[in-house]
Protein backbone atom coordinates (compact mmCIF):
# COMPACT_ATOMS: atom_id res chain seq x y z
CA UNK A 1 0.00 0.00 0.00
CA UNK A 2 1.51 3.51 -1.06
CA UNK A 3 2.20 6.18 1.77
CA UNK A 4 -0.33 8.49 2.99
CA UNK A 5 -0.53 11.98 3.04
CA UNK A 6 0.62 12.15 6.87
CA UNK A 7 2.97 9.58 6.67
CA UNK A 8 4.66 11.30 3.56
CA UNK A 9 4.07 14.42 5.27
CA UNK A 10 5.98 13.11 8.32
CA UNK A 11 8.75 12.46 5.61
CA UNK A 12 8.60 16.09 4.34
CA UNK A 13 9.33 17.41 7.42
CA UNK A 14 11.87 15.33 8.41
CA UNK A 15 13.80 15.66 5.09
CA UNK A 16 13.56 12.17 3.62
CA UNK A 17 11.28 13.40 1.24
CA UNK A 18 10.56 16.81 -1.10
CA UNK A 19 7.19 17.85 -2.33
CA UNK A 20 8.36 18.19 -5.26
CA UNK A 21 9.70 15.06 -6.22
CA UNK A 22 5.93 14.12 -4.85
CA UNK A 23 4.21 16.41 -6.92
CA UNK A 24 5.86 14.67 -9.94
CA UNK A 25 5.57 10.89 -8.56
CA UNK A 26 1.82 11.62 -8.51
CA UNK A 27 1.64 13.49 -12.21
CA UNK A 28 2.96 10.31 -13.55
CA UNK A 29 0.55 8.22 -12.27
CA UNK A 30 -2.10 10.33 -13.07
CA UNK A 31 -0.39 10.32 -17.39
CA UNK A 32 -0.13 6.69 -16.50
CA UNK A 33 -2.51 3.66 -17.96
CA UNK A 34 -3.29 3.56 -14.32
CA UNK A 35 -5.53 6.54 -14.60
CA UNK A 36 -6.92 6.27 -18.53
CA UNK A 37 -10.16 8.13 -18.00
CA UNK A 38 -9.83 9.21 -14.47
CA UNK A 39 -8.99 12.82 -15.42
CA UNK A 40 -11.01 15.37 -16.98
CA UNK A 41 -8.47 17.77 -16.62
CA UNK A 42 -4.78 17.89 -15.33
CA UNK A 43 -3.57 20.84 -13.46
CA UNK A 44 0.15 20.15 -13.33
CA UNK A 45 0.96 24.15 -12.52
CA UNK A 46 -1.15 24.26 -9.51
CA UNK A 47 0.03 21.11 -8.04
CA UNK A 48 4.02 22.35 -8.94
CA UNK A 49 2.98 25.56 -7.53
CA UNK A 50 1.79 24.35 -4.12
CA UNK A 51 4.90 21.92 -3.81
CA UNK A 52 7.33 24.80 -3.95
CA UNK A 53 4.99 27.28 -1.99
CA UNK A 54 3.31 25.75 0.88
CA UNK A 55 4.82 26.43 4.56
CA UNK A 56 5.46 23.27 6.50
CA UNK A 57 4.56 24.87 9.86
CA UNK A 58 0.93 26.06 8.70
CA UNK A 59 0.12 23.64 6.38
CA UNK A 60 -1.66 20.10 7.06
CA UNK A 61 -1.67 19.45 3.58
CA UNK A 62 2.02 19.87 2.79
CA UNK A 63 1.56 20.95 -0.88
CA UNK A 64 0.37 17.59 -1.70
CA UNK A 65 -1.78 16.35 -4.57
CA UNK A 66 -5.20 16.43 -4.16
CA UNK A 67 -7.75 15.59 -6.55
CA UNK A 68 -10.98 17.92 -7.26
CA UNK A 69 -14.32 15.74 -8.61
CA UNK A 70 -15.49 17.79 -11.81
CA UNK A 71 -18.62 19.36 -9.83
CA UNK A 72 -17.00 21.62 -7.94
CA UNK A 73 -16.12 25.30 -8.90
CA UNK A 74 -12.57 26.28 -9.63
CA UNK A 75 -11.52 29.49 -10.01
CA UNK A 76 -11.02 29.59 -13.88
CA UNK A 77 -11.66 26.12 -14.83
CA UNK A 78 -15.28 25.33 -16.25
CA UNK A 79 -17.39 22.84 -14.08
CA UNK A 80 -19.25 20.11 -16.82
CA UNK A 81 -20.09 17.47 -13.94
CA UNK A 82 -19.22 15.23 -16.05
CA UNK A 83 -21.62 16.19 -18.90
CA UNK A 84 -21.06 17.40 -22.53
CA UNK A 85 -24.23 19.72 -21.85
CA UNK A 86 -22.07 22.30 -19.60
CA UNK A 87 -18.91 22.24 -21.35
CA UNK A 88 -19.26 25.63 -23.27
CA UNK A 89 -20.47 27.40 -19.71
CA UNK A 90 -17.53 30.15 -18.64
CA UNK A 91 -15.45 29.31 -16.38
CA UNK A 92 -15.67 29.45 -12.92
CA UNK A 93 -15.34 33.10 -10.95
CA UNK A 94 -14.29 31.54 -7.68
CA UNK A 95 -13.38 28.13 -5.43
CA UNK A 96 -16.37 26.57 -4.26
CA UNK A 97 -15.91 26.73 -0.87
CA UNK A 98 -14.75 23.07 0.04
CA UNK A 99 -12.02 23.79 -2.98
CA UNK A 100 -11.11 26.66 -1.01
CA UNK A 101 -10.62 25.54 2.29
CA UNK A 102 -8.77 22.50 0.99
CA UNK A 103 -6.50 25.36 -0.83
CA UNK A 104 -5.83 27.26 2.55
CA UNK A 105 -4.48 24.16 4.21
CA UNK A 106 -1.96 23.96 1.39
CA UNK A 107 -3.35 21.36 -1.06
CA UNK A 108 -1.91 20.93 -4.77
CA UNK A 109 -4.83 20.51 -7.06
CA UNK A 110 -3.46 17.82 -9.40
CA UNK A 111 -6.48 18.34 -11.66
CA UNK A 112 -10.35 17.14 -12.26
CA UNK A 113 -11.74 14.09 -12.08
CA UNK A 114 -13.82 11.97 -14.33
CA UNK A 115 -17.71 11.26 -12.81
CA UNK A 116 -20.39 9.56 -13.37
CA UNK A 117 -22.89 12.19 -15.24
CA UNK A 118 -24.72 15.25 -12.91
CA UNK A 119 -23.23 12.00 -10.17
CA UNK A 120 -26.38 10.17 -11.39
CA UNK A 121 -25.11 6.69 -10.45
CA UNK A 122 -23.25 4.09 -8.57
CA UNK A 123 -21.81 2.42 -11.39
CA UNK A 124 -19.35 4.94 -12.05
CA UNK A 125 -19.97 4.58 -16.09
CA UNK A 126 -19.47 7.77 -18.39
CA UNK A 127 -20.19 7.29 -22.27
CA UNK A 128 -18.50 11.13 -22.61
CA UNK A 129 -15.01 10.63 -20.80
CA UNK A 130 -14.93 7.01 -20.77
CA UNK A 131 -15.33 5.01 -17.68
CA UNK A 132 -12.23 4.60 -15.39
CA UNK A 133 -11.16 0.84 -14.36
CA UNK A 134 -10.85 0.26 -10.77
CA UNK A 135 -8.38 -0.22 -8.91
CA UNK A 136 -7.04 -2.69 -5.55
CA UNK A 137 -5.83 0.34 -3.52
CA UNK A 138 -4.49 -2.09 -0.89
CA UNK A 139 -2.85 -4.32 -2.85
CA UNK A 140 -1.64 -2.27 -6.08
CA UNK A 141 -2.82 -3.78 -8.78
CA UNK A 142 -6.04 -2.91 -11.62
CA UNK A 143 -9.19 -4.85 -10.60
CA UNK A 144 -10.32 -7.38 -13.25
CA UNK A 145 -6.19 -7.77 -14.39
CA UNK A 146 -7.12 -11.43 -14.75
CA UNK A 147 -9.85 -10.73 -17.03
CA UNK A 148 -11.89 -7.94 -17.87
CA UNK A 149 -11.35 -4.40 -15.66
CA UNK A 150 -14.13 -3.71 -13.19
CA UNK A 151 -16.50 -0.53 -12.74
CA UNK A 152 -15.04 2.09 -10.20
CA UNK A 153 -18.23 2.56 -8.48
CA UNK A 154 -19.67 5.77 -8.61
CA UNK A 155 -20.33 8.70 -8.85
CA UNK A 156 -17.36 10.09 -7.71
CA UNK A 157 -14.94 7.35 -9.96
CA UNK A 158 -12.43 9.54 -10.65
CA UNK A 159 -11.82 10.41 -7.32
CA UNK A 160 -11.68 7.17 -6.06
CA UNK A 161 -9.30 5.93 -8.62
CA UNK A 162 -7.14 8.87 -8.41
CA UNK A 163 -6.26 8.09 -4.39
CA UNK A 164 -6.24 4.05 -4.95
CA UNK A 165 -3.50 4.55 -7.85
CA UNK A 166 -1.26 7.11 -5.71
CA UNK A 167 -2.01 10.13 -8.07
CA UNK A 168 -3.89 11.75 -5.28
CA UNK A 169 -3.75 11.55 -1.52
CA UNK A 170 -7.30 12.97 -1.13
CA UNK A 171 -9.97 12.90 -3.63
CA UNK A 172 -12.47 15.39 -3.38
CA UNK A 173 -16.46 14.59 -3.90
CA UNK A 174 -19.81 14.20 -3.08
CA UNK A 175 -21.91 11.77 -1.68
CA UNK A 176 -26.00 12.03 -2.57
CA UNK A 177 -26.44 7.74 -2.04
CA UNK A 178 -23.45 6.34 -1.62
CA UNK A 179 -21.13 7.97 -4.41
CA UNK A 180 -18.32 8.65 -1.75
CA UNK A 181 -18.32 5.48 -0.14
CA UNK A 182 -19.18 2.85 -2.96
CA UNK A 183 -16.52 3.36 -4.79
CA UNK A 184 -14.01 3.41 -1.98
CA UNK A 185 -15.33 -0.20 -1.37
CA UNK A 186 -15.10 -1.40 -5.09
CA UNK A 187 -11.27 0.41 -4.94
CA UNK A 188 -10.41 -0.57 -1.88
CA UNK A 189 -9.62 2.39 -0.24
CA UNK A 190 -11.76 4.92 3.24
CA UNK A 191 -14.32 6.88 1.89
CA UNK A 192 -16.30 8.94 4.51
CA UNK A 193 -20.20 10.92 4.63
CA UNK A 194 -19.93 13.08 7.57
CA UNK A 195 -23.84 14.57 8.32
CA UNK A 196 -24.32 16.63 5.49
CA UNK A 197 -24.38 19.74 7.25
CA UNK A 198 -20.79 19.86 8.34
CA UNK A 199 -19.74 20.88 5.09
CA UNK A 200 -21.29 23.55 3.10
CA UNK A 201 -21.72 22.78 -0.69
CA UNK A 202 -21.02 26.06 -1.94
CA UNK A 203 -19.98 26.21 -5.22
CA UNK A 204 -20.89 22.70 -5.87
CA UNK A 205 -23.07 21.49 -8.78
CA UNK A 206 -26.26 19.91 -6.56
CA UNK A 207 -27.86 17.05 -7.58
CA UNK A 208 -30.65 16.91 -4.49
CA UNK A 209 -30.19 19.66 -2.24
CA UNK A 210 -32.01 17.15 0.49
CA UNK A 211 -29.17 14.54 0.45
CA UNK A 212 -26.03 16.09 -1.31
CA UNK A 213 -22.83 15.88 0.83
CA UNK A 214 -19.03 17.16 0.56
CA UNK A 215 -16.78 14.35 1.69
CA UNK A 216 -13.33 12.91 0.39
CA UNK A 217 -12.15 9.58 -0.31
CA UNK A 218 -8.57 8.89 1.22
CA UNK A 219 -6.04 5.85 1.70
CA UNK A 220 -6.33 5.45 5.44
CA UNK A 221 -8.84 6.83 8.30
CA UNK A 222 -6.14 8.98 9.52
CA UNK A 223 -6.04 10.71 6.38
CA UNK A 224 -10.16 10.75 6.00
CA UNK A 225 -9.69 12.69 9.66
CA UNK A 226 -7.42 14.81 8.71
CA UNK A 227 -9.34 15.90 5.52
CA UNK A 228 -12.90 15.91 7.61
CA UNK A 229 -10.90 18.61 9.61
CA UNK A 230 -10.23 20.84 6.71
CA UNK A 231 -13.49 20.48 5.01
CA UNK A 232 -15.52 21.12 8.18
CA UNK A 233 -13.47 23.34 9.59
CA UNK A 234 -13.50 21.83 13.17
CA UNK A 235 -11.64 19.39 15.08
CA UNK A 236 -12.44 15.74 15.71
CA UNK A 237 -11.31 14.93 19.30
CA UNK A 238 -9.37 11.76 20.08
CA UNK A 239 -11.04 8.89 21.17
CA UNK A 240 -9.82 6.95 24.20
CA UNK A 241 -12.35 4.20 24.31
CA UNK A 242 -11.07 0.93 23.88
CA UNK A 243 -12.86 -1.47 21.18
CA UNK A 244 -14.58 -3.35 23.94
CA UNK A 245 -15.93 -0.13 25.23
CA UNK A 246 -18.39 0.33 22.03
CA UNK A 247 -21.66 -1.35 21.95
CA UNK A 248 -22.02 -2.31 17.90
CA UNK A 249 -24.86 -3.54 15.96
CA UNK A 250 -25.18 -5.69 12.73
CA UNK A 251 -28.73 -5.79 10.94
CA UNK A 252 -30.67 -9.12 9.25
CA UNK A 253 -33.11 -6.36 7.28
CA UNK A 254 -32.36 -5.65 3.77
CA UNK A 255 -28.58 -4.29 3.63
CA UNK A 256 -27.37 -8.50 4.02
CA UNK A 257 -29.55 -9.19 1.32
CA UNK A 258 -28.73 -11.02 -2.30
CA UNK A 259 -25.10 -10.34 -1.12
CA UNK A 260 -22.69 -12.31 -3.61
CA UNK A 261 -20.65 -14.97 -2.24
CA UNK A 262 -17.23 -12.57 -2.13
CA UNK A 263 -19.19 -10.37 0.18
CA UNK A 264 -20.60 -12.39 2.08
CA UNK A 265 -17.20 -14.53 2.81
CA UNK A 266 -15.26 -11.03 3.89
CA UNK A 267 -18.01 -9.57 5.82
CA UNK A 268 -18.52 -13.05 8.15
CA UNK A 269 -14.66 -12.81 8.39
CA UNK A 270 -14.45 -9.47 9.27
CA UNK A 271 -17.17 -9.59 12.11
CA UNK A 272 -15.17 -12.59 13.35
CA UNK A 273 -12.31 -10.70 13.82
CA UNK A 274 -13.83 -7.79 15.27
CA UNK A 275 -15.38 -10.44 17.97
CA UNK A 276 -12.19 -11.95 18.49
CA UNK A 277 -10.75 -8.31 19.29
CA UNK A 278 -13.23 -7.99 22.09
CA UNK A 279 -15.75 -5.85 19.84
CA UNK A 280 -19.43 -6.58 21.31
CA UNK A 281 -21.63 -7.26 18.36
CA UNK A 282 -25.67 -7.18 18.99
CA UNK A 283 -27.74 -8.65 15.86
CA UNK A 284 -30.55 -6.54 15.60
CA UNK A 285 -33.84 -6.34 12.87
CA UNK A 286 -34.53 -2.66 12.29
CA UNK A 287 -37.27 -3.34 10.09
CA UNK A 288 -37.37 0.57 9.87
CA UNK A 289 -35.84 -0.45 7.02
CA UNK A 290 -38.26 -2.34 5.05
CA UNK A 291 -40.13 1.15 4.72
CA UNK A 292 -37.57 2.55 2.25
CA UNK A 293 -38.48 1.08 -0.94
CA UNK A 294 -42.31 1.50 -0.17
CA UNK A 295 -41.31 5.48 0.94
CA UNK A 296 -39.32 6.38 -2.30
CA UNK A 297 -42.36 4.53 -4.80
CA UNK A 298 -43.05 8.15 -6.07
CA UNK A 299 -39.40 8.44 -7.14
CA UNK A 300 -37.28 10.16 -4.33
CA UNK A 301 -35.50 12.72 -3.62
CA UNK A 302 -32.78 12.44 -6.06
CA UNK A 303 -35.17 12.42 -9.28
CA UNK A 304 -38.05 15.19 -8.05
CA UNK A 305 -34.93 17.87 -6.87
CA UNK A 306 -32.74 16.82 -10.11
CA UNK A 307 -35.51 17.38 -12.32
CA UNK A 308 -36.04 20.58 -11.30
CA UNK A 309 -32.64 21.79 -11.98
CA UNK A 310 -32.38 20.14 -14.80
CA UNK A 311 -36.13 20.62 -16.45
CA UNK A 312 -34.53 23.50 -18.87
CA UNK A 313 -31.42 22.15 -19.47
CA UNK A 314 -32.62 18.88 -20.24
CA UNK A 315 -35.76 20.01 -22.57
CA UNK A 316 -33.13 21.97 -24.88
CA UNK A 317 -30.28 19.56 -24.63
CA UNK A 318 -31.63 16.27 -24.13
CA UNK A 319 -29.79 14.44 -27.17
CA UNK A 320 -26.61 15.53 -24.96
CA UNK A 321 -27.50 13.72 -21.72
CA UNK A 322 -26.38 10.02 -20.86
CA UNK A 323 -29.44 8.33 -21.81
CA UNK A 324 -29.61 6.59 -18.64
CA UNK A 325 -29.31 9.42 -16.34
CA UNK A 326 -31.53 11.67 -18.63
CA UNK A 327 -34.61 8.36 -17.89
CA UNK A 328 -33.76 9.26 -14.15
CA UNK A 329 -34.32 13.01 -14.27
CA UNK A 330 -37.40 12.40 -16.49
CA UNK A 331 -38.85 10.17 -14.13
CA UNK A 332 -38.95 13.00 -11.54
CA UNK A 333 -40.89 15.03 -13.92
CA UNK A 334 -44.16 12.65 -12.88
CA UNK A 335 -44.06 13.52 -8.86
CA UNK A 336 -46.54 15.69 -7.89
CA UNK A 337 -46.08 18.71 -5.38
CA UNK A 338 -47.96 16.74 -2.48
CA UNK A 339 -46.41 13.59 -3.37
CA UNK A 340 -43.03 15.21 -2.50
CA UNK A 341 -44.40 17.01 0.32
CA UNK A 342 -45.59 13.50 1.57
CA UNK A 343 -42.39 12.28 0.93
CA UNK A 344 -40.42 14.76 3.39
CA UNK A 345 -42.75 14.31 5.75
CA UNK A 346 -42.86 10.38 5.74
CA UNK A 347 -38.76 10.77 6.06
CA UNK A 348 -38.38 12.68 8.83
CA UNK A 349 -40.65 10.58 10.89
CA UNK A 350 -38.40 7.92 9.88
CA UNK A 351 -35.36 9.32 11.05
CA UNK A 352 -36.76 9.51 14.32
CA UNK A 353 -38.24 6.21 14.57
CA UNK A 354 -35.01 4.93 13.11
CA UNK A 355 -32.71 6.96 15.90
CA UNK A 356 -34.84 5.55 18.49
CA UNK A 357 -34.17 2.35 17.50
CA UNK A 358 -30.00 3.36 17.57
CA UNK A 359 -30.24 4.37 20.85
CA UNK A 360 -27.47 2.73 22.86
CA UNK A 361 -25.21 1.82 19.69
CA UNK A 362 -22.38 3.55 18.86
CA UNK A 363 -22.52 2.14 15.48
CA UNK A 364 -24.07 0.08 12.75
CA UNK A 365 -21.92 -2.38 10.97
CA UNK A 366 -23.27 -3.71 7.35
CA UNK A 367 -21.22 -4.21 4.33
CA UNK A 368 -21.40 -1.39 2.24
CA UNK A 369 -22.07 -3.14 -1.49
CA UNK A 370 -23.53 -6.36 -1.30
CA UNK A 371 -22.00 -7.24 -4.56
CA UNK A 372 -18.58 -6.63 -5.81
CA UNK A 373 -17.98 -4.23 -8.82
CA UNK A 374 -19.02 -5.87 -12.16
CA UNK A 375 -16.99 -5.84 -15.47
CA UNK A 376 -17.33 -2.41 -17.25
CA UNK A 377 -18.22 -4.51 -20.20
CA UNK A 378 -21.27 -5.83 -18.43
CA UNK A 379 -23.38 -2.41 -17.64
CA UNK A 380 -21.30 -0.76 -21.17
CA UNK A 381 -23.88 1.87 -22.65
CA UNK A 382 -26.40 0.16 -24.60
CA UNK A 383 -29.75 -0.14 -24.60
CA UNK A 384 -29.31 -3.90 -24.79
CA UNK A 385 -27.49 -3.60 -21.43
CA UNK A 386 -29.92 -1.04 -19.44
CA UNK A 387 -31.62 -3.44 -17.63
CA UNK A 388 -28.47 -4.93 -15.89
CA UNK A 389 -26.85 -1.53 -15.21
CA UNK A 390 -30.08 -0.20 -13.68
CA UNK A 391 -29.99 -3.99 -11.21
CA UNK A 392 -26.36 -3.25 -10.59
CA UNK A 393 -27.05 0.35 -9.61
CA UNK A 394 -29.84 -0.48 -7.70
CA UNK A 395 -27.52 -3.12 -5.57
CA UNK A 396 -24.70 -0.96 -5.02
CA UNK A 397 -26.61 1.75 -3.42
CA UNK A 398 -28.67 0.02 -1.88
CA UNK A 399 -27.32 0.01 1.72
CA UNK A 400 -25.23 3.06 1.31
CA UNK A 401 -28.52 5.07 0.59
CA UNK A 402 -30.65 4.20 3.89
CA UNK A 403 -28.08 6.69 5.14
CA UNK A 404 -28.15 9.07 3.47
CA UNK A 405 -32.00 9.20 4.14
CA UNK A 406 -31.46 8.77 7.52
CA UNK A 407 -29.14 11.99 7.32
CA UNK A 408 -26.73 10.01 8.88
CA UNK A 409 -22.87 9.28 8.62
CA UNK A 410 -20.78 6.30 7.56
CA UNK A 411 -17.42 5.11 6.83
CA UNK A 412 -16.50 2.65 4.11
CA UNK A 413 -13.25 0.33 5.04
CA UNK A 414 -11.57 -2.40 2.96
CA UNK A 415 -12.13 -6.16 4.56
CA UNK A 416 -11.18 -8.21 1.77
CA UNK A 417 -8.16 -10.25 1.61
CA UNK A 418 -5.48 -10.79 -0.73
CA UNK A 419 -6.68 -11.97 -4.27
CA UNK A 420 -10.43 -11.55 -3.39
CA UNK A 421 -12.02 -8.26 -5.08
CA UNK A 422 -12.68 -5.35 -3.34
CA UNK A 423 -15.18 -5.15 -0.83
CA UNK A 424 -16.08 -2.33 1.66
CA UNK A 425 -17.49 -2.77 5.58
CA UNK A 426 -19.47 0.26 6.50
CA UNK A 427 -19.98 1.45 9.97
CA UNK A 428 -22.83 4.11 10.17
CA UNK A 429 -25.69 5.86 12.34
CA UNK A 430 -27.46 8.77 12.58
CA UNK A 431 -26.84 12.33 11.91
CA UNK A 432 -23.70 13.98 14.23
CA UNK A 433 -22.36 10.90 15.29
CA UNK A 434 -19.69 11.72 13.48
CA UNK A 435 -16.83 11.74 15.65
CA UNK A 436 -17.67 8.64 16.80
CA UNK A 437 -17.39 6.64 13.49
CA UNK A 438 -14.22 8.02 13.16
CA UNK A 439 -12.99 7.07 16.42
CA UNK A 440 -14.42 3.79 15.91
CA UNK A 441 -12.82 3.50 12.40
CA UNK A 442 -9.29 3.85 14.26
CA UNK A 443 -9.98 0.42 15.81
CA UNK A 444 -11.06 -1.03 13.21
CA UNK A 445 -9.13 -0.54 10.70
CA UNK A 446 -5.90 -2.50 11.48
CA UNK A 447 -7.73 -5.30 12.39
CA UNK A 448 -9.67 -5.27 8.84
CA UNK A 449 -6.36 -5.40 7.00
CA UNK A 450 -5.07 -8.27 9.13
CA UNK A 451 -4.43 -11.03 7.10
Amino acid sequence: MKADLIATRQAIRAGSAHPKTEAENCLGIAASHACQDVFIQLTPEALKFAADHHNLDNSPLAGLSVSVKDLFDVQGQVTQAGSQVLAQQPPAKQDAMAVSRLRAAGAGLIGRTNMVEFAFSGVGTNPHYGTPAAWDGLYDRPVGTAGQPHVPGGSSSGAAVSVATGAAFIGLGSDTGGSIRVPAALNGIVGFKNTARRVPTQGAYPLSTTLDTICAVTRTVRDTILAHEVLSARQVPKGHRPLSGYRLAFVTTLMQDNMDTAVTRAFERSLNKLSAAGAQIEQIKLSELNELAPMMNTGGFSPAEGFALHRELIGSHGDLYDPRVAQRVMRGSAMKAHEYMDLVQARQSWIGRVEAALVGYDAVLSPTTPITGPTISQVAPGAERDAEFFRVNGLLLRNTSAVNTLDGCGISLPCHAPGELPVGLMAWHAAMHDDTILQLALLLEPLLQSH
